[in-house]
Order: structure tokens, then C-alpha cells, then sequence
């Protein structure tokens, strides 16, 4: 495959995981885009994809605490606040990385924001 369609492969992820962002399914799927299509366009595109994944796991890791917090009474609002937080952090990720594709930078794999 070209790098054109690796491109397009990356931006098509980015926009079903903000869609994603407020249904849920369209993230699962951009979820499996990015698991298939990771490795099969060089390293910048690979990065990517890498850090889509781990932006969907690390948010999914944050509702789970923020369940895990609402079970409690005084965990609600700290629930609330984290579930906030988790996905204002999801919106964010994707659209620094979009930018960053838009000027051919590769994402870091140790960056948190």
C-alpha cells in the first residue's frame, strides 16, 4: 500500500474515534483499523496508530476507575470529575493528533498530553 492510503488510513481512524467520542461503536472500529493497519506504513504512520491505541485504552482505563469510584457515595463527584477528564483527554489526544499528522510529525510514544 502507498503512504497516501496509510495517510488516509490515519485520518479516517482520527475522525471515527472523535465521532467515537460521543457513540462509542466508531471507536471500536478505528480501534481495529488501527490494530490491523499499524504496521504497514512505515514508522511515522505506525506511531500514529500506536498512539490512538493508547489513547483508547488509557480512557477506557479511566471510565473503569470512574465506575469503580461510583460505586461509593463520595466517589460520585470524584467519578464524575474523572469521567469528565477522561474524555475531554480522549477529544484532545485525537485532535493533537491530527494536527501533528497534518505537519508529517511522528507522535511520541512517552507523551501523556
Amino acid at each position: 500500500m502507498s503512504s497516501d492510503s496509510g495517510r488516509t488510513m490515519v485520518i479516517v481512524s482520527y475522525i471515527l474515534h472523535l465521532i467515537g467520542a460521543c457513540t462509542g461503536l466508531l471507536s471500536i472500529v478505528a480501534l481495529i483499523i488501527n490494530y490491523v493497519a499499524k504496521d504497514e506504513h512505515g514508522a511515522m504512520i505506525a506511531s500514529h496508530h500506536s498512539w490512538m491505541i493508547r489513547t483508547f485504552w488509557y480512557t477506557v482505563l479511566g471510565f473503569v476507575i470512574a465506575w469503580v469510584l461510583a460505586v461509593t457515595f463520595i466517589g460520585i463527584p470524584l467519578a464524575l470529575l474523572l469521567s469528565a477528564c477522561a474524555w475531554l483527554w480522549y477529544i484532545y489526544r485525537h485532535i493533537r493528533g491530527l494536527i501533528d499528522l497534518a505537519e508529517n510529525k511522528s507522535m511520541s510514544a512517552t507523551a501523556w498530553l
